[in-house]
């Protein structure tokens, strides 16, 4: 909990309130993941962080200029039908900047952005997004407390509701 609330800090910085940030690089990536996580390790394009006991594995592709963020879920084999459905409805709706993949054998978590213009601000929400994606897995499906709307996601939590509220009249 309290590497998630150095990154909320870091996101209400004053500094964010700078018009223009000089670009993303893996130098000034990799500084402010070990601000986030001291204890981060940096493998050539690879950096290993935990925020808030979740582990999370960020690659750098300077000449591609692409950045990847991944957060392991669980393992792909016995994935049920109703539950990749369930992933693919929360990219559309309730993942927001990070996404639900599966590759390798795993379920992910995942935040992907070009590298040159990511902004301290974004790569940060987007790292709490993608962890929050692997909590949230099985129950909420989220990358946070907004939604886009316009999806099945809305059907399905209200559901949840209606069934939550049948269950405390028997009560």
């Amino acid at each position: 909990m309290r590497i998630l609330m150095i990154c909320l800090m870091m996101l209400a910085s004053p500094l964010l309130a700078q018009d223009s940030e000089p670009a993303m690089t893996g130098a000034r990536m990799n500084s402010i993941l070990l601000a986030i996580d001291p204890e981060a390790v940096q493998r050539g394009i690879t950096t290993e962080l935990t925020i808030d006991d979740v582990p999370i594995m960020v690659i750098v592709d300077e000449p591609s200029d692409r950045m990847r963020a991944m957060v392991p879920i669980r393992s792909a084999d016995g994935l049920e039908p109703e539950e990749l459905q369930r992933m693919m409805q929360a990219n559309f709706d309730t993942a927001l900047d990070a996404r639900y993949a599966v590759a390798q054998g795993r379920v992910w978590g995942v935040f992907i952005h070009p590298l040159s213009p990511l902004e301290r601000e974004q790569l940060v929400s987007g790292l709490i997004q993608t962890v929050n994606l692997a909590r949230s897995y099985g129950q909420a499906y989220t990358g946070g407390a907004q939604h886009f709307g316009g999806g099945d996601s809305n059907g399905i939590y209200r559901d949840l509701l209606e069934e939550l509220l049948k269950k405390g009249e028997a009560l």
